[in-house]
């Protein structure tokens, strides 16, 4: 990951491109005025938390992440999202990990959801590290690790409530143009099954893959970026696998053997469970996709290869 070649931000143009772009696509007026107040409101925090603004990070969806340092000289991470449903809740997952296996998070400004974060080096993402198969292994160990049980009054949205939303739009989603009819009813019912929990619920992740796992110093890889629910261990399965296949460049159904054996071994869970969250997963985004106009066949090649 290289950062940008300017220190902090001065105005909206010094905001990552692809930020921009994607928050005003997804966000519409609201990711406008996000994006209006965030050199105001990165300047407060700086000022607030103590920090000198360093490098801008290229990367990500629909957050501004900058290299800071600290007033001890300690270097950190500054992370001022747009907030939405996914990541309401990250700065809540992250005191329940409390370092083991994730980023330590220093400071949190419920108000604008920023969060003063532990920067890792050389923060590599794992899978530009390893070959497939190691780097899956690892990443599902220490999904695995993370896994926990959850207080009685969290604030995390629950998998069996989101499951439940996705059968209804899967089942509509027979009639939409471009999607497999049969593919759609498949994951449809999968869906369906989901939505009774395969064992005790506890924290999960929706937007666990490869490149949100990275090598650090103080463990050898740690999650960034969570996006926590509640829900079966299994469920974590299911992005994973999805972002891998995804990536293949030519990935086919032993490649799809293969990875859901292999995840399913390392979380400790049933494989059919592995493959109903993949197939879900996969077609869901298929679906998102093609409503918003993008194209649906790289996920629905995802989910083919697991029905």
């Amino acid at each position: 990951m290289r950062d940008k070649e300017r220190t902090g931000i001065r105005d909206v143009s010094d905001v990552p491109s692809e930020v921009a772009r994607q928050v005003v696509e997804w966000f519409g007026d609201d990711g406008r005025a996000w994006l209006a107040a965030l050199p105001n409101l990165t300047a407060d925090l700086a000022t607030r938390w103590r920090l000198s603004l360093g490098p801008v990070y290229p990367n990500g969806s629909h957050a501004l992440v900058v290299a800071v340092t600290r007033a001890d000289g300690q270097p950190a991470v500054l992370k001022v999202p747009m907030v939405d449903e996914e990541n309401r809740a990250e700065a809540d997952a992250l005191r329940l990990y409390a370092g083991e296996g994730a980023v330590l998070l220093y400071d949190h400004d419920p108000a604008s959801g920023a969060m003063l974060l532990e920067r890792l080096q050389p923060g590599t993402p794992i899978v530009e590290h390893m070959d497939r198969d190691q780097a899956v292994a690892t990443a599902s160990r220490l999904l695995r690790r993370l896994w926990r049980p959850v207080p009685p009054r969290h604030r995390f949205p629950v998998v069996s409530d989101l499951v439940t939303a996705w059968a209804k739009r899967l089942w509509t989603a027979r009639g939409v143009a471009g999607l497999p009819a049969a593919l759609m009813a498949e994951a449809a019912a999968a869906a369906e099954r989901l939505t009774r929990p395969d064992g005790p619920e506890g924290l999960v992740n929706r937007d666990a893959h490869l490149g949100n796992i990275l090598a650090a110093e103080r463990e050898p890889w740690l999650l960034i970026d969570p996006k926590p629910l509640v829900g079966e261990r299994a469920f974590d399965a299911g992005w994973l696998i999805r972002d891998t296949l995804y990536r293949e460049a030519k990935p086919t159904r032993d490649t799809a053997r293969h990875c859901l054996a292999l995840v399913a071994s390392e979380l400790g869970v049933r494989r059919q469970r592995v493959r109903d969250w993949v197939l879900v997963r996969a077609a869901h985004n298929a679906q998102w996709t093609a409503q918003s106009g993008g194209d649906p066949m790289p996920d629905l090649m995802v989910a083919d290869l697991v029905a």
